[in-house]
């Protein structure tokens, strides 16, 4: 099996930074409504080995890359103690939704970026377009440009991945938290009980496919404006 190292690393480094963004916004919002729990163990910080699980930020990318190319992972949780928050209910709504929100945010920065990059030139477009499509390496200034691109783009679609996957209203994901905030509290027993099956819904969810139905239109529609 060949590996390519360097493709390899960018990717782990890209995948790291996109958690610990996203757990961070977690910590750093939750500290804002009244919980300082996250910010008393260090979680509001980019420093990947901060919020790295040695399962989900390292084992599971490595074995995911290797097997398939494809790369996928989880940062440990940042804990919240509701009854801190000035608003429990609000409250623990917009510390689930600031995860998901820092990776739009990321994403759509790098998508500024790459979009600037080819629009700025001929030469830049036919490099981020090789970059989308995953292909050409090239020498000289483009050999040092091509791997800064393609890590721009992986950012872009890693961070489109997280926002989506974690916005699914299934516990354990953010999303679950989002909707129980938004609903009346005549519904939120009966929210609960369902929720308490959530694990499997989830991995029935995944056996079925159903997240790449809601994240490939989303990274279709990225890659067609960089590729216009």
């Amino acid at each position: 099996m060949n590996i390519d190292i360097v493709e390899l690393l960018s990717t782990m480094a890209i995948l790291m930074l996109s958690l610990s963004v996203h757990e961070s916004a977690h910590a750093w919002t939750a500290n804002r409504l009244g919980d300082s729990t996250a910010r008393h163990l260090g979680r509001i910080s980019l420093n990947p080995l901060v919020h790295a699980d040695l399962f989900g930020t390292v084992l599971v990318p490595l074995i995911a890359f290797m097997s398939s190319g494809f790369i996928i992972g989880w940062a440990k949780p940042v804990p919240v103690n509701t009854a801190a928050l000035r608003n429990p209910k609000r409250d623990y709504m917009l510390v689930a939704s600031a995860g998901p929100i820092s990776n739009l945010i990321m994403a759509s920065g790098l998508f500024l970026i790459l979009f600037l990059l080819k629009s700025s030139s001929p030469s830049m477009d036919l490099l981020v377009n090789q970059a989308v499509r995953g292909v050409g390496r090239g020498g000289g200034a483009a050999g040092i440009l091509m791997p800064l691109i393609s890590m721009a783009y992986f950012g872009v679609w890693i961070n489109i991945l997280l926002a989506v996957f974690n916005m699914i209203p299934v516990t354990p994901l953010d999303g679950a938290s989002v909707l129980r905030g938004l609903l009346p509290d005549t519904l939120t027993p009966s929210y609960d009980a369902v929720q308490t099956y959530g694990f499997a819904i989830l991995i029935a969810l995944i056996y079925y496919n159903i997240p790449a139905y809601l994240f490939t239109p989303v990274v279709g529609a990225v890659r067609s404006l960089l590729l216009f």
